[in-house]
């Protein structure tokens, strides 16, 4: 098996910020109440008639311009989301269309908040055994039109965004390598996290729109629980899976769903909050598209450098989680 190295990193935020005022005017909530208990400042949203691809693609771009290889050079394409354009085709498939990649195969992973993870996991295991060359990995969620404007416990929390990376063989000592990744699925909990409508369960309808059946729906105090344990259970199993510490550590960037959680983990692992990256307070939780987001801007920022040890780890519905070690 051949060694993966991440050669770019990209990103892409909408351009409207959403502080957290908007929401004390539609709800019962105030700015110290949100951040108190999320960490969340702001959010960025979507404008009206943007779509999944419109963020993916020049997230993709960057990425590509930054490892030095042109869409033509793509043998495969996956994007991480929940929230394609469409139900169908997929919204690789628009990527693709977009960039012009024409010689690369393209489908989308849906594991939710993981989907990053997932998506990495999956193509590194293309290029490691030969299939591929080169893979552009996007992890993307609009996801505030999923959201219940009403609930106040659920309309905070989200974002819009995406991140991608470039894939391809590890040809000199100077690139970095994916070590591993480590994923798991726990199918008995869904009901704590879930849209339950737009599928082919409950189908579009005026019905599922009036019954608010279309949009997110979280138990909080469950799903804390749950991903403060399997996020830290994760991101060691990545680290003795290499036989390495959380010591030796550079950066972690664990998904940007709530400070609290976040804390909480790194605490668990003894990773010194100064080597935690964090975007939730601007960016709140863009499922799919925290950790790429987020390693993107560690790598800009100089936060992260060529050789340094990274650890990520994510958790979502499904429920779905999973992490990843690796030297960029």
């Amino acid at each position: 098996m051949s060694q993966v190295s991440i050669l770019g990193t990209g990103s892409c935020l909408p351009e409207r910020v959403v502080p957290n005022s908007y929401f004390e005017s539609i709800v019962e909530t105030s700015d110290e109440w949100i951040v108190a208990r999320t960490g969340i400042q702001e959010r960025r949203m979507v404008l009206p008639g943007q779509a999944m691809s419109d963020l993916a693609t020049p997230a993709a771009a960057r990425a590509l311009e930054m490892a030095g290889v042109a869409a033509s050079e793509l043998d495969l394409i996956v994007v991480g989301t929940s929230t394609a354009d469409m139900l169908s085709p997929s919204c690789a498939c628009i990527v693709q269309h977009n960039l012009g990649a024409k010689g690369a195969v393209a489908f989308d992973v849906n594991a939710a908040c993981p989907g990053f993870i997932f998506g990495l996991s999956v193509a590194m295991r293309f290029l490691a055994d030969g299939t591929y060359g080169r893979a552009l990995v996007v992890g993307g969620e609009i996801v505030s039109q999923r959201i219940d404007y009403q609930d106040r416990a659920t309309c905070v929390l989200f974002g819009d965004g995406a991140g991608a990376v470039v894939l391809g063989p590890r040809e000199n000592p100077s690139q970095g390598q994916i070590l591993s990744t480590h994923l798991h699925s726990d199918g008995d909990l869904w009901e704590l996290l879930y849209v339950p409508g737009g599928g082919s369960r409950i189908p579009p309808s005026h019905e599922m729109v009036d019954k608010r059946l279309g949009v997110v729906k979280m138990q909080g105090q469950e799903v804390f629980k749950h991903a403060v344990r399997a996020l830290s259970e994760a991101a060691l199993e990545a680290l003795e899976h290499n036989g390495l510490t959380s010591g030796q550590v550079d950066c972690f960037i664990p998904h940007q769903a709530n400070l609290r959680i976040m804390e909480a983990v790194a605490k668990r692992l003894d990773i010194p909050l100064d080597k935690v990256m964090k975007t939730v307070h601007k960016y709140g939780n863009t499922s799919a598209a925290t950790i790429p987001v987020a390693l993107d801007e560690a790598v800009r920022e100089g936060r992260v450098k060529r050789g340094d040890l990274v650890l990520c780890n994510s958790f979502g519905a499904g429920f779905t989680w999973g992490s990843a070690l690796f030297r960029f």
